[in-house]
């Protein structure tokens, strides 16, 4: 049997969630047919790119193992990562697949200090470990961060800079030397003036470690300038994917130009993505047929009954009635 060059392969993943307790009838599709695949031998930042309630902290989950999918299989070099049991095989996972999260802070307990926290991440992760292996350990990973044990050494999480804690955080994640980073919005929080330091960081990580990064995130901006490939998530659905430049210079799907036009645009008052959420809550995700209709200019009636399928050409994905087969 010949090994995959598949790192991470998601297919046809879907994820529901009832509305209104157990005994509701009503039913969200967080995640609905999603599909995409890392590969090994070409690491690459992946942006997943929605509004708020898109669903994309909830395939995050998915990826992470937080949430079991309804149908669909999540594999990692070729192994369900939900059929993965014991302690030996979660912790190899962990391994290879690590979260970074939005608020820093939840990271750290504020009781620790961030050396001690990350010392005993690596000591989880490599028990038996010499004491000055461990240390040089969280050193390079902090080196990696352009950060030293000596800057946050004694250091409560309340006394290092948003900055220094997210880069601490992203250090955390890198110990065990993972293959894949999942970052939901992991510059949301951080001041505007620290944003692009992050994202270069993760620029760095793939290029110099090999790592690949799943960028799940609201800002376009960020997204054009670190991603090689994304994919638009709404209500559930992939509706546009495939290389970054094209998709945001020549947007095909109707809803990725709203999100476009809305971060761009530069009239006072214009909606932006960056400042909150233009959809229109769980009535899109309840909805017949395109779960963009409503607010489409181009819909049609088709658009209103049935769910389109996916039209493909070469990696560009997009999931519009307008294009049947040619994009």
């Amino acid at each position: 049997m010949s090994e995959t060059n598949e790192l991470l392969s998601v297919r046809n993943a879907k994820k529901s969630f009832r509305l209104g307790g157990l005994l509701s009838t009503k039913e969200i599709i967080a995640v609905n047919e999603v599909s995409f695949t890392l590969f090994k031998d070409k690491p690459d930042i992946l942006s997943i790119i929605g509004e708020s309630g898109s669903g994309k902290s909830t395939l995050s989950r998915l990826i992470l193992r937080l949430l079991l999918p309804d149908s669909g299989n999540i594999e990692l070099e070729g192994k369900d990562v939900h059929a993965m049991k014991g302690r030996k095989q979660e912790l190899d996972y962990m391994r290879r697949v690590q979260p970074i999260f939005q608020n820093p802070f939840e990271t750290f307990n504020p009781l620790n200090r961030v050396d001690e926290f990350l010392l005993a991440t690596a000591k989880n992760y490599y028990p038996g470990e010499k004491p000055e292996l461990t240390k040089e350990r969280v050193e390079m990973a902090l080196q990696a961060v352009g950060l030293s044990l000596s800057e946050v050494g004694g250091r409560y999480p309340h006394e290092l800079s948003g900055g220094q804690l997210q880069r601490s955080s992203v250090a955390r994640a890198i110990i065990p030397n993972p293959k894949i980073l999942v970052a939901d919005e992991p510059v949301s929080m951080v001041d505007a003036s620290l944003r692009m330091s992050i994202v270069n960081l993760f620029q760095d990580l793939k290029n110099k470690l090999g790592t690949s990064i799943i960028y799940i995130t609201h800002d376009l901006a960020t997204a054009y300038y670190i991603s090689d490939r994304i994919a638009i998530i709404h209500k559930g659905y992939f509706v546009e994917q495939g290389e970054t430049a094209p998709i945001l210079t020549n947007p095909k799907h109707p809803y990725t130009k709203l999100l476009v036009e809305s971060t761009l645009d530069p009239r006072p008052g214009a909606t932006s993505l960056a400042d909150g959420d233009i959809s229109t809550g769980d009535e899109e995700y309840l909805a017949v047929g395109c779960k963009f209709a409503a607010r489409c200019p181009r819909a049609m009636d088709i658009c209103r009954k049935v769910q389109p399928e996916e039209t493909i050409d070469g990696t560009w994905k997009v999931r519009c009635h307008l294009y049947g087969g040619n994009i």
